[in-house]
């Protein structure tokens, strides 16, 4: 028997169950969100925007994208973040998870191919909801469409 591994594999049904537990939460921190149209990230946003939830731009240097402010660090928002979700280095997701235990997130969540099991134990010790290796968008698509 398969693991559950984004959704897919043997046995997916507390995965689904988190998930869902999750994308119940609007206010979603991007983490490395770009400004150009053709990165991922940007279209992330874009699609969750789209969607209902309450996306604040995180990434150096400020400015705005898709009309919203960009915050330098994840530290520097100024009000309650529900989900972090990552679209950085695995070798920069320690410091994002505990940014997102001293903010009071609820979910650290990280894109594909970002995998960090010491994010995952930092975040798993303060209680929060994790959910690594995976993407956000296709989780949405998967389990509550458009």
């Amino acid at each position: 028997m398969t693991e559950c591994k984004r959704g897919e594999g043997a046995d997916c049904a507390a995965f689904e169950k988190k998930v869902r537990t999750i994308l119940a939460l609007k206010t979603i921190a991007i983490v490395g969100m770009s400004p150009q149209e053709d990165r991922p990230s940007y279209r992330v946003g874009k699609y969750l925007i789209e969607h209902g939830y309450d996306v604040i731009p995180v990434r150096p240097g400020g400015g705005e994208i898709l009309g919203r402010a960009v915050f330098a660090s994840v530290s520097e928002i100024p009000r309650s973040v529900d989900i972090v979700d990552v679209f950085r280095r695995s070798e920069d997701c320690e410091e994002i998870a505990r940014d997102a235990v001293s903010i009071g997130a609820r979910v650290l969540w990280l894109q594909e191919d970002v995998v960090s099991p010491s994010a995952e134990q930092i975040a798993v010790d303060a209680g929060l909801l994790f959910v690594m290796d995976t993407c956000i968008k296709k989780m949405h698509a998967k389990y509550i469409g458009d």
